[in-house]
């Protein structure tokens, strides 16, 4: 391995040895199959693993620049989740409401897959499904809670879908300070991301893919991933490499990295967690613009993070950028306000990495018939459930068979095409902008009690 998995997060660090071991090797040379995916994170694995269970005889290569969950598949905060990044509204522009509706609810049964088949499988990923609550704590986002929960209602969702809370229910979820309600959704799950992804990965190996781990792919071409070691060649070729997209040739505008930091206590006292709730292990998120997001781990620690860190010049991916003493200090002190009495504990884990972000915001999946070239990405920081679709629906659009109920390749997010990010400096110009704007925004808001036209605006320029 390139770099100690242990460095890379708690989630690593705390995963047993049996599946610390190398699962995959080089690629030896040049290589045929019938489906090549590039990437071997949760969207690549999710993809070899029902390609097949559909169908077992398949030749399925898996091409990997590290090793199995290296990036944000090992790394990110552990929500296993309905949430999309594209609202209802904006899927229901491009097809229908019933359309947008039903790419919603099949986010719904997406939590319950990864379930079911982590219990299928026999994997322990440390999973529990105690839902998620999204804290209000200042008037304005008690506004813009009752504002969300009264259009999700006009859809069709009801209190079993996504609840409003007043402060005494919000707060026996997360007695966290300051808090005037919330919302509650049960269609999300905690769990450790390390041993999903690693877990993921054995089975599929298992199932007779070939990994080859430490074989960076230069290049994608109609039937050819190209390497240094060699080609692969094949009749379908997925690329499933998120935030690392722009090191392909060709894509250095297809996604923007952005990166997202963590933080993670010492396991905790239970007088503590008596104090801070989460009993449920829930997971936890305020209505800041400046996204934040936690859960309480299987083994009592508070895992924490955010957004905040820069976006770098060029779309540049280094291990130096997974770790900002500045970013992190402000998620501590974001984290101590939220929760006073985990003030005392140690921190023993920070680290981060990239994400992968379209410029509308869309995450997509699709496949070229005419090329052969599928792709599966721009989850934007909620990509534990949604690879989990990803992996089912290419599997139906490149064996054009239903695997599950309903046609998920009908779904709205299906063979969505996404712009170009600006060439630099314009991406770099507007991406530190844009972060500029969100944490000014919280603060003005804090301040002023109004709603800021700022973050309003750029959002609708984001996509959001």
């Amino acid at each position: 391995m390139s770099r100690r998995s242990s460095d890379l997060s708690l989630w690593w660090n705390t995963l047993p040895t049996a599946l610390t071991l190398p699962i995959g090797n080089p690629l030896p040379g040049d290589a045929t199959a019938d489906i090549a995916i590039v990437g071997a994170g949760y969207t690549g694995l999710w993809t070899a693993y029902y390609l097949l269970k559909a169908d077992p005889k398949l030749r399925v290569a898996i091409i990997e620049a590290n090793y199995a969950g290296f990036g944000a598949s090992g790394r990110n905060g552990g929500w296993a989740s309905a949430l999309f990044p594209v609202s209802l509204e904006a899927l229901a522009r491009v097809s229908s409401r019933e359309a947008a509706k039903s790419m919603r609810r099949a986010m719904f049964t997406t939590v319950a897959e990864i379930g079911r088949v982590a219990a299928a499988e026999g994997w322990d990923i440390n999973w529990q499904q105690g839902g998620t609550v999204v804290l209000a704590r200042t008037p304005l986002q008690l506004n813009d809670a009752r504002a969300e929960t009264a259009n999700l209602r006009s859809w069709g969702f009801g209190a079993e879908d996504y609840a409003l809370l007043d402060a005494t229910e919000a707060k026996d979820m997360a007695n966290a300070t300051d808090v005037l309600g919330g919302t509650f959704t049960p269609h999300c799950a905690a769990i450790n991301p390390a041993l999903l992804v690693r877990n993921l990965a054995r089975t599929v190996v298992a199932l007779g893919a070939k990994l080859y781990e430490d074989t960076a792919a230069t290049a994608i071409e109609p039937g050819i991933v190209r390497t240094a070691r060699g080609s692969v060649r094949a009749e379908v070729i997925v690329r499933a490499t998120e935030g690392y997209t722009p090191s392909l040739a060709g894509e250095k505008r297809t996604l923007a990295p952005v990166y997202s930091l963590m933080l993670a206590t010492e396991p905790l006292s239970e007088s503590t967690w008596d104090s801070i709730g989460l009993r449920e292990r829930q997971t936890f998120s305020d209505g800041r613009h400046l996204i934040i997001y936690g859960q309480r781990t299987a083994d009592g620690r508070l895992a924490f993070g955010g957004r905040g860190a820069p976006y770098y010049y060029g779309s540049k991916i280094t291990a130096a950028q997974d770790r900002n003493p500045q970013v992190h200090a402000g998620l501590w002190q974001v984290l101590t306000d939220l929760f006073p009495a985990v003030s005392a504990a140690h921190v023993t884990h920070t680290w981060g990495g990239p994400l992968g972000v379209p410029r509308d915001w869309w995450a997509s999946c699709g496949l070229d018939r005419g090329t052969g070239l599928a792709w599966a990405g721009g989850y934007v920081g909620d990509g534990v459930g949604t690879t989990n679709l990803a992996g089912r629906t290419l599997t139906e659009l490149i064996t054009g068979q239903v695997q599950s109920a309903g046609d998920l390749t009908t779904l709205p997010w299906v063979n969505h095409r996404s712009p170009n990010w600006e060439p630099e400096p314009l991406r770099w110009l507007g991406t530190n902008i844009g972060l500029r704007v969100m944490t000014s925004a919280d603060a003005s808001e804090a301040r002023t009690g109004r709603s800021s036209r700022r973050a309003a605006y750029f959002g609708r320029k984001m996509g959001h």
